[in-house]
């Protein structure tokens, strides 16, 4: 048997350009979940991978060994790589938290400069903050100084235009559409250009 038709032994790319061997997985168990964690049936799976219900159905049982052809269809089907059919996910199965916050409904914060709504406020330990932001300073003095903060940060501009001023930069004036990512730890302070307030998405880093 080659090693591509031996699950225990299939060879993955690693990213020092070597190799590494999967740890021995059960392919058949390994298929079945990854098809239910998609909530769908022997059907549904074997048309998204373009094989016979019957043939997936003996993969699922262990009866039939795939060729690697069949990985190949097997792992598209499920929208994985071939490797990721013998590596389960480092975390387990998938968490699926979710929330939805519908418009003008985040929590308000407001300061002479920004009026942030925060986004997402029903998910505790998130790994990145959401923000909509309003601006309405109009100058650097505006600011008490500097504003800096752990992570990393990205900002998009949805309305108006802005002048985004960093510590090591120069000014950069910003309209619609416009974005910029980079380190919250530098001093960084926004202000509107245009003459109503202009509005910005604001998400934060926290880990």
């Amino acid at each position: 048997m080659s090693d591509l038709t031996n699950p225990a032994i299939i060879r993955i790319a690693r990213s020092d350009g070597g190799e590494a061997l999967a740890a021995p997985i059960d392919l058949a168990e390994r298929v079945r979940t990854l098809r239910k964690d998609r909530g769908w049936t022997l059907e549904q799976a074997a048309q998204a991978a373009g094989l016979a219900r019957s043939t997936l159905s003996k993969i699922e049982n262990g009866q039939m060994s795939p060729t690697y052809d069949g990985l190949k269809k097997l792992a598209e089907g499920l929208g994985i790589s071939v490797p990721q059919l013998f590596t389960p996910p480092r975390h387990g199965a998938p968490g699926g938290r979710m929330t939805l916050t519908k418009a003008g409904e985040g929590e308000a914060h407001v300061t002479t400069t920004y009026e942030h709504e925060l986004l997402a406020g029903a998910l505790t330990r998130k790994a990145m903050l959401p923000y909509r932001a309003t601006i309405h300073a109009r100058r650097f003095e505006d600011f008490d100084g500097w504003v800096r903060h752990d992570g990393e940060e990205f900002l998009y501009v949805l309305t108006g235009q802005i002048r985004l001023y960093t510590e090591f930069y120069a000014p950069i004036d910003m309209k619609r559409g416009d974005s910029a990512y980079y380190d919250a730890s530098m001093g960084h302070n926004v202000i509107s250009l245009s003459p109503e307030d202009a509005t910005i998405l604001w998400v934060t880093s926290l880990e």
